[in-house]
């Protein structure tokens, strides 16, 4: 389906690029030489004009069903989960339970924490901060 919609997208790139080259100048290159506005006497009326705004037109049609398609299958992920790297050792349990970060946590949390060391003997010198 990806590819049928890349040949159209394709083919209506090419459309519009030739309708374009076809279409007349009417100088005014940055301005210079230009005494028509916008809506000059050429008109909108054009057929190779509305043959641009409908290529146009289904330009950013095909553009954005390609963009709708490609993140169809995308699943969200996060940083945080296991890469799928081999399994190593990791510091709270064996190789093979997972290596997450948040495994980790969650293991380190499980773990008595080691009691605060007390305060040194003897006399203690204030120290500036």
């Amino acid at each position: 389906m990806r590819t049928v919609i890349i040949l159209i997208h394709l083919m209506i790139v090419l459309a519009m690029i030739g309708v374009v080259l076809l279409q007349k100048s009417e100088g005014g290159g940055l301005g210079i030489g230009s005494t028509g506005g916008f809506l000059s006497s050429r008109g909108t009326a054009n057929v190779l004009t509305r043959t641009t705004a409908a290529l146009a037109a289904l330009f950013f049609a095909t553009s954005l069903l390609l963009s709708i398609l490609a993140g169809w299958d995308r699943k969200p992920t996060s940083i945080i989960q296991n890469t799928g790297a081999p399994a190593q050792q990791t510091p709270g349990g064996p190789a093979g339970q997972g290596g997450g970060l948040l495994d980790t946590l969650r293991q380190q949390e499980q773990q008595p924490a080691a009691p605060p060391p007390g305060p040194p003997p003897g006399p203690q010198v204030p120290r500036s901060q």
